[in-house]
């Protein structure tokens, strides 16, 4: 059989094969195959830092514009300075903070997109889901399923922020993306405070318990029950050069993650404590809960290194080297795509 012998045609001849190749709707592969099959991840994210001090008037500015019923909800969101435009954290990621102040209520729907909420200030807020409230408070961690329905109020007084952070991105590339408003403001009243928790959340779980949805049946995990954790372990764990002491939200009625499409994470980092350099395929999202330091993301030249405190917000993205610094022990609340990649099997991590 004769060898086929590639013709070495100029470029005239190759544009007019490219636009022979329209009529029949094709493209030829080899003139984007680099662009496509890159050897390392080409992303269009930044390493960011928002300083929550610099943010907070103007979030408090936004209630005077307009209030959490006519905004449905008032949230503003963290642009990546890569995706201008876009409206994301990270390629894969969306987050935003959100306000509610005393007496407003954000009116019940639902949508497919997986919410979490971190909430950074205040009390006396709360979430409800399916018609079950949970009262916020700092460094609460709060999962809404895709398709359940959802509202928030607050009874306190003061101010309460929260980030949120969806995998809505990912839902509207697959097409996915529906969303319902409740005929009511609010939906209507279910299960008493916190009884997911008391129901899953204790190392047991109802005697024919089957599953309804693949997001964890807890919906709270209250920072004082974590808080509490860390302070223990610390005392009897090994740190890793990498992460020091890094623990997972997981859905306790499988082992794991508490959210099908985004995994989260809490990292407890001893004052004077530098990681060691670590990158992953995965782009991420951290809110400071506790301490201060700072954070060099990126490579060589290119690195860059912001300080942190206290409710600050930072974006690593994918494959970018991560060092932390903690002048202050530090607690860091994390969310990434490494699930999404982990189930495709393409989730990658190295310690440099």
């Amino acid at each position: 059989m004769a060898s086929v012998v590639p013709k070495n045609l100029d470029a005239a001849d190759q544009a007019a094969f490219t636009e022979r190749l329209e009529t029949e709707r094709l493209v030829p592969l080899w003139n984007f195959f680099n662009d496509w099959f890159t050897p390392v991840p080409q992303i269009s994210a930044q390493p960011f830092l928002w300083h929550y001090d610099g943010l907070r008037p103007k979030l408090m500015e936004s209630a005077e514009i307009i209030s959490a019923a006519e905004a449905e909800r008032r949230v503003l969101v963290l642009e990546n300075p890569g995706l201008i435009g876009k409206h994301l954290v990270t390629d894969t990621l969306y987050a935003g903070l959100q306000l509610i102040t005393p007496g407003e209520i954000a009116p019940a729907h639902r949508h497919t997109a997986v919410a979490l909420r971190f909430v950074i200030e205040g009390s006396g807020g709360y979430t409800a889901v399916a018609g079950e409230r949970t009262y916020m408070e700092p460094g609460d961690f709060i999962v809404t399923p895709s398709w359940a329905w959802h509202d928030h109020s607050h009874e306190g007084q003061g101010p309460v922020v929260w980030m949120d952070v969806l995998d809505i991105p990912l839902i509207r590339f697959l097409g996915a993306n529906f969303t319902e408003h409740y005929a009511e403001t609010r939906y209507p009243e279910g299960p008493p405070v916190n009884d997911s928790l008391h129901r899953y959340g204790t190392n047991m779980r109802p005697v024919g318990y089957k599953r309804d949805q693949l997001a964890s049946p807890i919906f709270s995990y209250p920072y004082a029950r974590t808080r509490e954790a860390l302070e223990r372990l610390k005392r009897h764990s090994d740190w890793d050069p990498c992460h020091g002491l890094k623990m997972e939200y997981i859905d306790p009625t499988t082992g794991g993650p508490a959210i099908p499409s985004i995994s989260t994470f809490i990292q407890l980092l001893p004052k004077g404590f530098t990681t060691a350099r670590y990158r992953s395929t995965d782009g991420a999202v951290f809110c400071v809960a506790e301490g201060s330091g700072s954070v060099t993301i990126g490579d060589g030249t290119a690195a860059q290194t912001f300080t942190y405190t206290k409710r600050d917000i930072f974006a690593v993205p994918c494959w970018q080297p991560l060092s932390i610094a903690a002048d202050a022990e530090s607690v860091l609340f994390s969310a990434s795509d490494r699930i999404v990649q982990t189930k495709l099997g393409v989730w990658r991590e190295q310690r440099l």
